[in-house]
């Protein structure tokens, strides 16, 4: 061999030895890939800008879809988030940016939506010292996130993303942050493998099932003259539709739906009862005094479904089933309590209870929801003389089967939604619940519609909620996301006005609204769209609406002072739900 072929081969030797460097921002876009995130909902800024950097060149592994505030940002990743069953990714800079998305972590929090909000920070040096949007993001949002951390080094951005997944998605899900300064954004470090997290020491997400709390159950259960079964999102959190199918069937209970649990079990299923809570039907919140074994599963026993505490099923012997044990005896006092994953306590619990029937308690269900029925619903559905929520809700569920994802924001339309549509199918209710998010429904909407193309996607918002996140009609326009958008326009914030009906003598203190002309707001963000102000036209605008390939946006004036009932009023017992105003 020539002196010159060596000298080559060891320049090439040396080359290949030669580590591969990358930057901070690099890494994390490789981690999101290797964590198979294909969407991410963000706005960039000075903090986070080399990520975007980076970013510009990841057009092929990941999809970034511009919002128009973080806010919409990161409802949009939840919307996306509870239909895929996927972890929801956000991307926002410091100070504003950052602080933007704290509505949206408190409800993630208390809704348990899996989403992972990375965010850039301000050069490490510069901590601390009041530089330009620098805010201590950390400590603004401990409360409202289930771990945050702030990376400073470049080679802690692997090992803080696989973590923040990790627990964003075990156990009951959560919202993750990752605050990253701009120098570890920035910093040059070795390329490495990608490890993902699979534990973190004093961290058990799912709890071992303990045989002898599901012998106890079942033990209540199998005595149980009156047994009655509610069922939260944790149902589908865990994926659980098949198996509690199952343990109504053989046990032949009847089961009522907290909010967040509608979808996860069918409507027309016959052991299916109603819906739990304030304006919930009448059957399931009369019966909740009346049933001798209280089976809750994957439910949080929220106000808005106990009504007051302190007159809520004293007569029942109560079994609790969820994976967080900060939720057991938090509220309601137990008999038997199962800290497990809802789905593996069903299956055990399906084995060890008998083959059962109940038919007369079932009956007076049946018969509590007739009342409703003649002295509300059908008032509702077939009002002649004015358009009322109800009857655009029930026409719409009809028209689409119960099949579609429908995503609501906060108010009387939303507890009308629950009321009359139909849900078949899990993960197709999108609501915000224990925050009661007003803005909400428009960009999870988007999100929910990016996670699901090919299913039917509507929006069904107030005119008050509608106008706190109208600007994200940009970025359906921007990603042509054909999104159906129902707004129901009382010309009031709907339900305060109700409430100040009822308790504070009519007395509408700034509820009543101006509205601007919200189909001549939808042209210009080039969605088509249309009014309906009269009961004749509804069928087909809603028909037009649904067959429509694009977006579109669908206006319904409805009646001013129209109400919600049944209504369990405030201090009440869910036994003393009304179904009208009452004489005074």
């Amino acid at each position: 061999m020539t002196m010159v072929a060596t000298e080559i081969e060891k320049r090439n030797e040396v080359e290949v030895k030669t580590p591969v460097k990358i930057t901070g921002s690099e890494v994390l876009l490789r981690c999101l890939v290797e964590e198979k995130v294909q969407h991410i909902f963000g706005y960039p800024g000075g903090a986070i800008m080399p990520v975007y950097d980076a970013l510009y060149s990841y057009a092929d592994k990941l999809t970034h879809l511009l919002v128009r505030h973080e806010q919409g940002a990161i409802h949009a990743a939840q919307g996306y988030a509870r239909v895929s069953g996927k972890t929801g990714v956000v991307f926002a800079t410091s100070g504003p940016g950052a602080t933007n998305l704290v509505t949206g972590l408190a409800d993630a929090l208390i809704d348990s939506t899996p989403v992972v909000c990375i965010t850039g920070q301000v050069f490490a040096h510069l901590l601390g010292t009041d530089a330009f949007q620098e805010i201590d993001v950390i400590n603004t949002t401990l409360p409202v996130t289930k771990w945050n951390v702030q990376v400073t080094e470049a080679k802690d951005i692997a090992p803080a993303i696989a973590k923040a997944f990790y627990i964003a998605s075990s156990g009951r899900p959560g919202p993750v942050l990752v605050d990253i300064t701009k120098n570890a954004q920035n910093e040059l470090i070795e390329e490495s493998t990608y490890a993902p997290c699979t534990s973190v020491r004093t961290y058990k997400p799912k709890p071992v099932l303990q045989p002898e709390q599901i012998t106890a159950a079942a033990g209540l259960i199998n005595s149980a003259k009156r047994p009655y079964l509610l069922v939260g999102q944790g149902i589908l959190l865990s994926g659980a539709t098949k198996e509690l199918i199952a343990f109504a069937e053989k046990t032949g209970i009847p089961v009522a739906s907290t909010l967040l649990g509608l979808g996860g079990f069918p409507t027309d299923h016959p052991n299916y009862v109603g819906y739990l809570g304030m304006h919930g039907n009448y059957g399931p919140n009369i019966n909740t005094n009346q049933c001798d074994v209280l089976i809750a599963v994957g439910m949080r026993f929220d106000d808005r479904v106990t009504g007051n505490v302190s007159k809520y099923a004293k007569q029942a012997k109560i079994v609790h089933i969820d994976i967080d044990k900060a939720e057991i005896n938090k509220i309601i006092k137990t008999d038997v309590s199962v800290h497990a994953d809802a789905k593996e306590a069903l299956v055990e619990l399906t084995k060890q209870c008998l083959p059962s029937k109940f038919p007369d308690w079932t009956e007076s269900f049946r018969k509590l929801n007739q009342e409703e029925f003649e002295k509300v619903v059908e008032k509702e559905i077939k009002d002649t003389k004015s358009l009322k929520m109800a009857e655009v809700v029930y026409m719409l569920s009809q028209l689409t089967k119960g099949e579609a994802v429908v995503v609501t924001d906060v108010g009387q339309h939303q507890m009308v939604t629950s009321r009359y549509y139909q849900y078949k199918n899990p993960r197709t209710n999108i609501t915000s619940g224990g925050a009661g998010t007003m803005g909400f429904a428009l960009p999870a909407a988007l999100g929910a519609k990016v996670a699901a193309p090919h299913q039917q996607v509507v929006a069904i918002i107030g005119d008050g909620g509608y106008q706190m996140t109208i600007q994200e009609l940009g970025t359906i326009m921007q990603y042509k996301i054909p999104v159906k958008i129902l707004i129901l326009n009382n010309n009031f914030l709907g339900m305060v006005r109700q409430w100040q009906q009822l308790f504070h003598g009519k007395r509408y203190s700034f509820t009543e609204m101006d509205n601007p002309d919200f189909v001549k707001i939808a042209d210009a963000y080039k969605i088509p769209g249309a009014k309906v102000t009269e009961q004749k036209d509804l069928e087909e605008a809603l028909k037009k609406m649904l067959a429509a390939e694009t977006s579109y946006f669908l206006e319904v004036v409805v009646e001013k002072e129209d109400n919600v009932f049944p209504m369990v009023p405030a201090g009440a017992g869910v036994s003393e739900v009304i179904l009208e105003i009452p004489n005074k």
